[in-house]
């Protein structure tokens, strides 16, 4: 018996199963593969033309998002995404056609406080958070409010209310007598944040828009109970 034969045989035979089985699973790869990508190109299709029938009019507000409890949303943008405008007042469009009415956008480098009177000119009926009446708000579904926030709304802002405590005090002529009981309280300070500009109520839900992924300094005590996505 020519052994050396047959082992060459069966090694072409092994060799070739393995190729075949090879051959078989990159076929069956690239069969996932394509099924998952038109199943993902045909969602993306869908949700475009969704969200573009209720922009337009023609569908109705989602009903399953319950609108009315998220009372106040804020947007965190990066700088870079904060510069396209047109993309920002589509975004405020949509959620406008939504249901949600009251918006707060942040970006690091304040550029949306700048853009903030072309924002406001672009969508219809919206009105400037500081300009509104400050105890209804949250209550107004007539009118979009938004509130411009920037990095210097956090510890910038913290420390110019600390100021304002202090020289509220420092008139009230507060004596070493009553030094060991509490100075302000929590309500004092968020008096003292809303006169310097920087008091806006906490939001609901937190949206990171754009490839960050934090809230990139969004001022800390106004997200303690809020949702982040």
């Amino acid at each position: 018996m020519d052994f050396s034969n047959e082992s060459r045989v069966l090694h072409r035979c092994s060799a070739q199963v393995l190729d075949i089985g090879n051959l078989l699973l990159l076929s069956l790869w690239h069969l996932v593969h394509s099924i998952i990508s038109i199943c993902n190109f045909t969602l993306d299709i869908a949700n475009v033309l969704e969200s573009y029938l209720i922009s337009s009019g023609l569908l109705g507000r989602y009903k399953s998002l319950h609108i009315a409890k998220l009372r106040y949303l804020a947007i965190v943008i990066e700088s870079e995404e904060a510069y396209q405008t047109s993309k920002i007042i589509e975004l405020l469009q949509w959620l406008e056609a939504v249901g949600v009415k009251h918006v707060c956008l942040y970006d690091k480098e304040g550029i949306l406080k700048k853009s903030k009177d072309f924002i406001l000119e672009n969508l219809d009926g919206a009105i400037w958070f500081q300009d509104a009446h400050e105890n209804n708000v949250l209550l107004d579904q007539q009118h979009m409010t938004l509130e411009f926030v920037s990095f210097s709304d956090g510890k910038e802002a913290v420390a110019k209310a600390a100021n304002v405590l202090f020289m509220k005090y420092s008139k009230s002529g507060v004596t070493d007598q009553n030094q060991k009981e509490k100075i302000f309280t929590e309500s004092q300070m968020s008096e003292a944040l809303k006169t310097v500009g920087s008091g806006g109520p906490e939001p609901d839900l937190l949206l990171v828009y754009g490839p960050a992924r934090c809230h990139l300094g969004f001022p800390a005590w106004r997200i303690k109970y809020t949702e982040i996505v």
